[in-house]
């Protein structure tokens, strides 16, 4: 069996599957001189034959076995090609996608490991298998997973979750991010430095950092006029309490609301639009630090540097730096 078996559906990200078979080439290529054994890797479709990827572009593929047996390598899903919850469930319902379905529970069932990016960890939960599991997945997604599998923890800040035998990642250009932390977890860290050294990608720890406050609404037009709300107070947010009064809510009621449409709570939400703001700040004026700080609402620069350290894996000085290249 290979190391690697990449399962593609008509219309998966063409990006993710070329930078994956990409990563699994450039790895297979330098492995021997590390003095290590290449990776090998297999593409499979329900249906097998080539398989149109989206933007003119395609794959060929080997047909998925009739019978499954145990598969000590990786599975690996590559995004669905698809941006909103309506398209992805109808996707999801199409036959290929429900034999695939059908075919990931199976895999589980024999122990074997599967690793998932953007929208594909939704086949995930349709499979059965995300009940107790700590995961992620776009973030523009997170709530309805969320709310379609609530015995899970889906960290919508992280890049790479890694829970038991599964491996989720995040929107669709986390699969490099995921490539490079399966090379390094099977293959061990000298072969996946290389590859991003050849390949000139670096994995990146977090999410948080690409979020867009405003987008997090998921079409709710409650949690839409709570942002314009908060938007517009900076530096002065009101506190959780007055926010629900002013939205003639119940503190409880708004957390609620907060959590359902966006998968944070509300003084999460808070911090969102405050980094969004400062992030803005410092990579396109020529504010220091302290005073980015105070346009945002917080006391000092030290407690903006620690919470972009939690929060979105980076310090304000990495962002002016990498602002100052540009």
């Amino acid at each position: 069996m290979p190391d690697f078996t990449l399962l593609v559906l008509p219309g998966s990200y063409a990006s993710s599957v070329a930078a994956t078979l990409d990563m699994l080439r450039a790895a297979a290529s330098l492995a021997p001189r590390l003095r290590l054994a290449p990776p090998t890797w297999r593409v499979l479709s329900p249906d097998g034959g080539p398989v149109n990827l989206g933007s003119g572009l395609w794959v060929d593929s080997a047909a998925m076995p009739q019978r499954l047996r145990r598969d000590p390598g990786t599975w690996v899903l590559p995004g669905l090609g698809t941006e909103d919850v309506e398209t992805l469930m109808a996707a999801l319902q199409r036959p290929q996608a429900q034999r695939l379905i059908q075919a990931l529970s199976a895999h589980a069932a024999l122990e074997g490991r599967i690793a998932a990016s953007c929208s594909a960890v939704f086949m995930l939960q349709a499979a059965g298998l995300l009940a107790g599991r700590q995961v992620t997945t776009s973030w523009w997604l997170a709530p309805q997973l969320q709310q379609l599998e609530p015995r899970c923890k889906v960290d919508a800040d992280r890049m790479i979750c890694t829970d038991g035998l599964l491996c989720t990642a995040g929107a669709a250009f986390a699969q490099v991010d995921l490539m490079l932390h399966l090379l390094r977890q099977q293959f061990g860290v000298p072969l996946a430095d290389a590859v991003s050294r050849v390949l000139l990608i670096n994995g990146r720890e977090a999410q948080a950092p690409f979020m867009v406050p405003a987008l997090l609404a998921s079409g709710d037009a409650l949690v839409g006029q709570l942002l314009r709300r908060i938007e517009a107070s900076l530096p002065q947010t009101p506190s959780v309490a007055a926010l629900a009064q002013q939205l003639g809510l119940s503190t409880r009621t708004l957390s609620r609301r907060v959590h359902q449409a966006t998968g944070k709570s509300t003084l999460a939400l808070i911090h969102s639009v405050r980094l969004q703001r400062a992030r803005l700040l410092i990579e396109s004026s020529t504010l220091s630090i302290e005073e980015v700080a105070a346009q945002v609402g917080y006391e000092d620069a030290t407690a903006l540097r620690r919470l972009m350290r939690k929060l979105q894996g980076q310090a304000p000085s990495q962002l002016r730096k990498r602002s100052s290249l540009v």
